[in-house]
C-alpha cells in the first residue's frame, strides 16, 4: 500500500516540471528570435549582404596584384621601343596649253633731223608686225614610298616637366669597319604610358624625333654627287 501510494505521489509531481521546462523553453526561443536581426541576400552585384566589395583579390583565389610602378628620376634609363612605318602614294597629271595671236602696227613715228623730233610722215607706209604663239606643256608624276624602322633605344631622362611629363634622350652608334650607323632620339614621355619593363612605345612619346645618319661604303653606293643634288635642286631641264 505504501509502495502504490509513493509511485502515484511521483508520477503527480513529475508532470507539471516537464510542462514548466518546455514552456520555458519556448520562451527562450521566441524572446532568441525576435532579438535577431533579419538579413536578406543583397541584389546587387558589386557587394555581399555586409557591404564589402566583390574585388578580385577577394574572389580569385590566384589573383596576382600587379607590380607597383617605378619612381623614374633625373639621369634614369628607361627603353624607347622604335616600330615605326610611313608609306605615302601620290599621283599626280597637268597638261596645258597656250596660244596667243597678235598685229602691231606703227602709225605714227617721229624723225630726227637737224637736231629736232619732226613727225614722219611714213611715205612707205605704216610699219606692221604679226605673230603667232602656241605653248603645249603636259606632265605627269607618280610617287610611291615606303619606309619602316624598327629598333630599341635607351634614353635618358634629361628633364622632369611640372607636371610629371619626362624628356628623354638618347643616342646610339654602332660601327663595323668603315660602315657607321647613328642614331638619335628625343621626345617627351607620360609616366603613365612606361610598363612594367621600363620600356615605353614609339607612339606614346610625344615630339618624337628620330635622326639616322650613316656613312661608308654601303652609304658611298647610293649617295647622290653635289653635280646631282644640283640638278635636282634648281631642276633646269
Amino acid at each position: 500500500m505504501n509502495h502504490r501510494l509513493c509511485r502515484q505521489v511521483t508520477k503527480d509531481s513529475t508532470s507539471p516540471m516537464k510542462w514548466n521546462v518546455l514552456l520555458g523553453a519556448l520562451v527562450l526561443c521566441w524572446i532568441a528570435a525576435a532579438s535577431q536581426v533579419v538579413l536578406g541576400q543583397s541584389g546587387s552585384l558589386l557587394g555581399n549582404s555586409q557591404g564589402t566589395p566583390l574585388t578580385l583579390d577577394r574572389l580569385c583565389w590566384t589573383y596576382q596584384p600587379p607590380p607597383q610602378q617605378k619612381v623614374l628620376r633625373l639621369h634614369d634609363v628607361l627603353t624607347v621601343l622604335v616600330d615605326e612605318k610611313t608609306q605615302v602614294i601620290a599621283e599626280g597629271q597637268m597638261d596645258r596649253r597656250k596660244k596667243a595671236d597678235g598685229k602691231f602696227v606703227l602709225s605714227d613715228w617721229v624723225l630726227l633731223k637737224k637736231w629736232a623730233l619732226i613727225p614722219d610722215p611714213q611715205t612707205q607706209g605704216d610699219p606692221t608686225i604679226g605673230g603667232q604663239m602656241e605653248n603645249k606643256y603636259r606632265a605627269e608624276s607618280e610617287l610611291e614610298s615606303r619606309e619602316s624602322m624598327k629598333l630599341r633605344v635607351a634614353c635618358e631622362i634629361v628633364d622632369i616637366r611640372p607636371n610629371g611629363n619626362l624628356v628623354v634622350e638618347g643616342r646610339r652608334m654602332i660601327q663595323v669597319n668603315n660602315d657607321v650607323w647613328e642614331i638619335y632620339l628625343t621626345g617627351t614621355v607620360w609616366p603613365q604610358s612606361i610598363l612594367p619593363d621600363n620600356t615605353v612605345q614609339s607612339e606614346n612619346v610625344a615630339d618624337l624625333r628620330i635622326i639616322k645618319r650613316e656613312a661608308g661604303h654601303v652609304r658611298d653606293g647610293y649617295r647622290r654627287g653635289w653635280l646631282l643634288k644640283w640638278l635636282d635642286e634648281h631642276q633646269p631641264f
